[in-house]
């Protein structure tokens, strides 16, 4: 990033991150494409289902951890697949046993299958009980502001509302209440779900949002490993965008020089 540009690191339950770029591990064709992926990426933090993917507790099968071991990531355990608040915490629990008191995770608690749309109601029960019990909580929400303050209220570390449905691509389709969202917070809000492309990362950033968190934009990419790296270089440009400021939209055209002086033909 620019000398000229003054930023702070991303700063997450105490601890701070350089990459404002989040991404998951799922949907790649095998490891060592998530491995490039990742590494692309420049991300720091790694996402995981903790229901769907083998940390070591299938002798035969193969291990993310291999591909994304601990002492260089932050890893990110989620509940992707709960349908309750009671099976979110379970799952929450379960993670903390494999990764050794592990307290970072993202809590999603689904409504359906068709939608994969957040349960509010479920979402803050899980979140009041895991809090309580000491997990840092990362949540995946709705673009519900009233929503994103009452998680806040109860102690989740981070707020992160869908910018579209999961997994499919289509942008954020309510960039006023992410602004509301973001407005609010005193927490890190980033944008999680629906980033379809770079240009829609920059968007998020521009927004003012402190991350993105995506996993199927880059999975399902023709070339996930290129698209890792576009997605990187979009957050960053988005960043800079946000920080630097936007010129004012007029009504009217306004010359980029002067009439003063100029020399008529």
């Amino acid at each position: 990033m620019s000398d000229l540009v003054q930023d702070q690191l991303l700063r997450i339950a105490g601890r701070e991150f350089a990459s404002r770029l989040l991404v998951g591990t799922g949907k790649y064709k095998d490891f060592d494409e998530t491995a490039e992926a990742i590494s692309a990426s420049g991300t720091e933090i790694v996402t995981f289902a903790v229901r769907r993917t083998n940390l070591g507790q299938d002798a035969g099968e193969p291990n993310l951890l291999d591909a994304v071991p601990p002492e260089r990531f932050t890893l990110l355990p989620n509940t992707a697949g709960c349908y309750t608040a009671r099976d979110a915490v379970r799952t929450c629990k379960l993670a903390r046993e494999l990764l050794d008191g592990h307290n970072l995770v993202k809590l999603e608690v689904l409504g359906d299958d068709a939608t994969l749309y957040p349960n509010v109601v479920e979402t803050l029960e899980a979140a009041r009980e895991l809090v309580e019990d000491g997990f840092d909580v990362m949540v995946y929400t709705s673009d519900d502001p009233i929503v994103a303050r009452e998680l806040e209220r109860l102690g989740c570390c981070a707020i992160m509302p869908l910018g579209s449905l999961i997994g499919s691509g289509h942008g954020i389709q309510n960039p006023y209440n992410i602004r509301l969202i973001i407005e609010q917070a005193s927490v890190p809000v980033l944008v999680d779900a629906g980033i379809g492309t770079a240009s829609e990362a920059a968007q998020a950033m521009e927004l003012g949002c402190d991350a993105v968190l995506m996993n199927s934009a880059i999975a399902h990419a023709r070339q996930p490993v290129l698209m890792a790296g576009a997605m990187k270089k979009a957050v960053e440009a988005g960043r800079e965008a946000f920080l630097a400021g936007r010129m004012p939209r007029r009504q009217s055209a306004e010359a980029s020089s002067p009439f003063a002086g100029r020399i008529n033909g």
